[in-house]
C-alpha cells in the first residue's frame, strides 16, 4: 500500500502589499530607539536577505479558518472525492483565527471543527483536530496521516495549513516585513500507484532553541504592554537551521533508498530565500555535490512567510505548473521539509 497526496489547493490572498508599502512606518530597534537610516535603505536590505518583494495579506473580514476553508474546496475538488469519506481534517496553524484589528486569538471551536461545518460534512467519523507545530506544521500534519492510514485508521484525510501572520505582526518591528498570510490544502490516501511518501523524519529542538520564536511586546515603549507580537531571534534561527534542517533531510533520504542524484525538486518552507539556498547547499554538499539548477522552487518573492502554509501552497502551484520554469512529472523524487517555532524540524522524502 503506497500513500499518495491525490489533491491539492491553495488560496492566495488578492491583497498585494510590497515593500514600498512599509515606507512611512516608524521600525524601531528592540529597545525602541529609532533606527539610523531611512526606510528605503531598510527595505533595500530587506529584500537583499530575503528575496521578498511582496507578500499577500488576507481582506478584513476573513479569517484563517476561511482561507483553509477555500484551500479545502479546491483540495476535494481535484482529488474528486466525496468529503463524507473523509476521516481526519487535520489543521496545522498557530495562532487561530485573528480578527483584523483583534489582539485575541480564537481556537475554540477547533479551526479543524470550523472548516468541516463549512464543508457540511455530517459524518461524525471524520475526525478533525488541530495541531500546533510551527512553520513545519502541515508537514507533520502529512506524518501524521501517513501514520493514520499506514494503522488503519483511515483511508482518506486531509491536512491543512493555513495562517494570517498579517494579524500578529509588530509594525514597528523589520521583521514584520517578512510575514504573509495564505492556505493549502492536500488529500492524503491510500492508493495502488507507485510513488508517494517513502520516508519521514521530525525533530523537536527545545533546550536551548524553544524561545528563538515567541510572542513578545512591540518595540514601541508606549504601546500597550500587555499585547504581545510575533517575534524572533533571526540570527538564532539561521544558524540553526543550516545545521540541522540538511541533517534531517539526509536522514530522510537514506531511509528512502532513494539516491541523490534522483531528488527533482526540494520543496523547503520558504521563510528567507538566503537561508533556504544555504540549506540546500548544505545539504548537497553532504553529498559531495553542487544544488542542480532549479531544484529549489521559490514562491517567496511574491507570496512571503505564510508560516504552514508555505510548503503546501508551494506543492500546489507547483503541481499545476503556475510557478515559472518549474514543474513537477510522474515518477519525480521530491523532498518536503520545514523549520519553524519549537523548534522542530521536518522531512518527508516523496515520489510523485
Amino acid at each position: 500500500m503506497n500513500i499518495k497526496i491525490t489533491g491539492s489547493g491553495s488560496y492566495i490572498p488578492n491583497q498585494i502589499v510590497t515593500n514600498l508599502d512599509f515606507e512611512n512606518h516608524e521600525f524601531l530597534n528592540e529597545d525602541g530607539t529609532p533606527f539610523p537610516y531611512p526606510n528605503d535603505v531598510v527595505a533595500q536590505k530587506f529584500k537583499q536577505i530575503t528575496g521578498i518583494e511582496e507578500r499577500r495579506y488576507a481582506n478584513s473580514n476573513l479569517v484563517t479558518s476561511d482561507l483553509a476553508f477555500f484551500a479545502a474546496q479546491k483540495a476535494i475538488e481535484d482529488a474528486k472525492i466525496d468529503p463524507e469519506t473523509l476521516d481526519y481534517i487535520i489543521f496545522a496553524h498557530n495562532f487561530g483565527n485573528v480578527k483584523h484589528r483583534a489582539i485575541q486569538a480564537d481556537a475554540v471551536p477547533s479551526l479543524a471543527a470550523r472548516v468541516k461545518q463549512k464543508l457540511a460534512i455530517k459524518n461524525p467519523k471524520c475526525v478533525a483536530y488541530d495541531i500546533l507545530f510551527g512553520c513545519p506544521g502541515w508537514i507533520e500534519g502529512v506524518i501524521q496521516a501517513n501514520a493514520f492510514i499506514k494503522a488503519g485508521m483511515a483511508k482518506k484525510c486531509m491536512v491543512i495549513g493555513a495562517e494570517t501572520l498579517s494579524r500578529v505582526v509588530d509594525i514597528h518591528d523589520r521583521d514584520s516585513m517578512i510575514y504573509s498570510d495564505g492556505a493549502g490544502a492536500t488529500i492524503i490516501e491510500a492508493s495502488n500507484e507507485e510513488g508517494g511518501i517513502l520516508a519521514h523524519a521530525s525533530a523537536t529542538f527545545a533546550t536551548n532553541e524553544a524561545d528563538y520564536l515567541f510572542f513578545g511586546n512591540s518595540y514601541n515603549k508606549n504601546l500597550d504592554e500587555d499585547v504581545r507580537y510575533i517575534k524572533m531571534y533571526g540570527r538564532k534561527i539561521y544558524e540553526f537551521a543550516l545545521i540541522e534542517v540538511p541533517k534531517a533531510m539526509k536522514e530522510c533520504l537514506e531511509e528512502s533508498g532513494v539516491t541523490i542524484s534522483e531528488v527533482k525538486k526540494v520543496l523547503i518552507h520558504q521563510a528567507n530565500e538566503k537561508m533556504d539556498e544555504a540549506i540546500i547547499h548544505r545539504f548537497f554538499k553532504l553529498y559531495n555535490q553542487n544544488p542542480p539548477d532549479g531544484v529549489m522552487p521559490m514562491s517567496i518573492h511574491k507570496l512571503g512567510n505564510s508560516s504552514v502554509a508555505t510548503v503546501p501552497t508551494l506543492y500546489d502551484l507547483l503541481i499545476k505548473n503556475q510557478i515559472e520554469n518549474q514543474e513537477l512529472n510522474k515518477g519525480d523524487v521530491i523532498i518536503f521539509a520545514s523549520v519553524g517555532a519549537g523548534m522542530n524540524i521536518n522531512a518527508i522524502v516523496y515520489r510523485c
